[in-house]
């Protein structure tokens, strides 16, 4: 479930003290010191024993002591070895994943599921939730509708083979009558439907200059209409997100230096975006633990995601975005479970 494991040299009881330091730093937010590990480790061993385990974990850099504290708290090396090796994530209960289903609001149209899948996310983990939307490029096609409206603006909209419409108003260089752009349509719905928009884009872009050098009036209307209200643009890609302001709620997180670099980031969307594309490529729960997502603004976070799918395309992802002091093992399996369920919603229409 777990994303690029890596390899562990620690002995067993180092493996079992990092575990319960780990364990006890996310439970309590608190440096954790060698009697409270002699006390939680269920070990008969000394303080001494237990401080020159801790000693040598700190040097492998799997755990720093904060300040002066005598305590220690895991590092991102500390967090990535035990989430890949010392984590024991149990599967939701049949009654968890039904409240799950429920909550998601199977029934409601897709775009309405889609918005609704990071409220819930948000709600259930009590950090922030989110979701990628479809790119346009993968759509598939059923048919195209131009409407004339005021001056030089048309509404373009695109059908889906799933009954997903999405609408677009384009300014055009010259005003169309509504006959003009109704064969624009037509012409468009008849040559691509059935074909993703990407398809559609590259067979365009291949006839757009031969579709110039025709005389008739629509046929520079599908050239216009196609270039402006079908190719996707590269700044299409979006997400939603709900639950930004819970992660004020974490002290580690709660700085307004801090929490002002996330808002700006989460609201700019570009670097998260292309941290999320990393992600599609990921059959199962990908996990980004602090400096790892790149983006110095998510240092102190950790980035749960897990793809979904129709048809068996990757159609996006969702996932929780929280401090690195997050419940892993609760966090792993409802991100994994929600994109699950997600993709058999969305399969099923």
């Amino acid at each position: 479930m777990v994303a690029n494991p890596s390899q562990n040299p620690l002995s067993e009881r180092a493996q079992h003290l990092l575990k319960v330091l780990v364990d006890k730093y996310i439970s309590d937010g608190e440096p954790v010191g060698s009697r409270t590990l002699a006390r939680g480790s269920g070990l008969e061993l000394s303080s001494a024993t237990i401080r020159n385990v801790m000693a040598d974990l700190e040097e492998l850099g799997l755990v720093v002591s904060p300040h002066t504290s005598a305590g220690r708290i895991p590092t991102v090396k500390g967090y990535r070895v035990f989430v890949d090796s010392l984590l024991k994530v149990n599967p939701l209960r049949h009654a968890e994943v039904e409240s799950l289903r429920a909550k998601l609001g199977i029934e409601g149209e897709a775009q309405e599921l889609l918005g609704s899948v990071s409220s819930l996310l948000s709600e259930i983990s009590s950090m922030a939730g989110v979701v990628t939307l479809p790119r346009r490029d993968h759509m598939v096609l059923r048919r195209v509708e131009l409407l004339s409206l005021s001056g030089d603006k048309v509404l373009v909209i695109l059908v889906s083979q799933e009954g997903e419409v999405q609408n677009r108003i384009i300014h055009t260089q010259r005003v169309y009558t509504g006959s003009q752009l109704e064969i624009a349509g037509n012409y468009l719905t008849h040559h691509y439907a059935g074909q993703e928009l990407d398809t559609v884009r590259v067979a365009l872009l291949k006839e757009m200059e031969a579709l110039r050098q025709s005389v008739a009036a629509e046929m520079q209307a599908v050239t216009e209409m196609a270039e402006k209200g079908i190719i996707p643009s590269e700044d299409h890609a979006d997400f939603v997100m709900s639950g930004q302001t819970n992660l004020m709620g974490f002290e580690e997180l709660s700085s307004i230096a801090r929490l002002k670099g996330l808002f700006e980031a989460f609201s700019q969307k570009h670097d998260l975006l292309h941290l999320f594309d990393q992600c599609v490529s990921a059959d199962r729960v990908q996990i980004f633990i602090g400096e790892e997502s790149g983006y110095e603004v998510l240092d102190q976070c950790s980035v749960v995601t897990a793809p979904y799918q129709v048809d068996g395309d990757t159609m996006g992802i969702l996932g929780i975005i929280g401090p690195t002091r997050m419940a892993y093992q609760r966090v792993i399996p409802i991100v994994d479970v929600t994109a699950r369920l997600l993709t058999a919603a969305l399969n099923n229409r």
